[in-house]
């Protein structure tokens, strides 16, 4: 539980910090902002799961750990912990983004994140996550933090919601009145495209790898 705390604290530092930081410098230009967020934010992220991932899984996202429950890899009271864990931790981190650049401790964001287009982008963002994170776990774990990594800064720039991904960081960042902010009235939205492409994903995984076992009997 510790370590989901902590991994997701620095993951929202980072999505936060960096945000604020690649906005001051960027001089308006919110291209050059989203590369610093997007870079940040990937290279974070396998640091992270490098750091945690041989103690907790380095789940750090509720919709992984719902899907990792409900395929039998995680224990219901587990998850359960791991999800409050997680909140906590992404609350904890955008208070210490804000701390570290002096903002308010936690403000409500006004930055409008909403319809249909954004809602899709959420679902095939959080599809993909969990499709990379199965099949490299599958066939080559060790290169998972890299492609985790690698996929979340893409899908910063090929979803038109920046590729949140997650319900923990996507709550937390109702609590930022900045760059990486979302207004508090979409969140739920967010959470429901999330929660439906982890399952999606998950489905389809589960599939493709009762596929794979006819296969090898063959």
């Amino acid at each position: 539980m510790a370590a989901e705390f902590t991994g997701t604290l620095f993951l929202l530092a980072a999505v936060v910090g960096s945000g604020i930081m690649g906005e001051r410098l960027a001089g308006g230009n919110v291209a050059i902002a989203l590369l610093a967020n997007s870079l940040a934010t990937g290279a974070a992220l396998v640091a992270l799961i490098l750091t945690f991932g041989s103690i907790s899984g380095a789940h750090f996202n509720p919709a992984v750990t719902l899907a990792d429950a409900w395929l039998g890899k995680t224990a219901g009271r587990d998850a359960v912990a791991y999800i409050g864990a997680q909140m906590a931790g992404a609350i904890a981190g955008v208070a210490a983004a804000h701390l570290m650049f002096g903002e308010p401790l936690l403000l409500a964001s006004t930055h409008a994140r909403h319809g249909a287009a954004q809602l899709f982008s959420e679902f095939i963002a959080t599809f993909g996550l969990l499709s990379v994170i199965w099949g490299c776990s599958r066939a080559r774990p060790a290169a998972v933090p890299y492609a985790v990594g690698c996929y979340i800064v893409g899908a910063y720039w090929f979803t038109s919601s920046t590729s949140f991904a997650n319900p923990a960081v996507t709550l937390a960042r109702a609590l930022t009145n900045t760059f990486a902010g979302i207004r508090p009235a979409d969140v739920v939205g967010f959470v429901v495209a999330q929660l439906a492409g982890a399952l999606a994903a998950s489905l389809l995984f589960l599939w493709l790898g009762r596929k794979g076992e006819r296969r090898e009997e063959f």
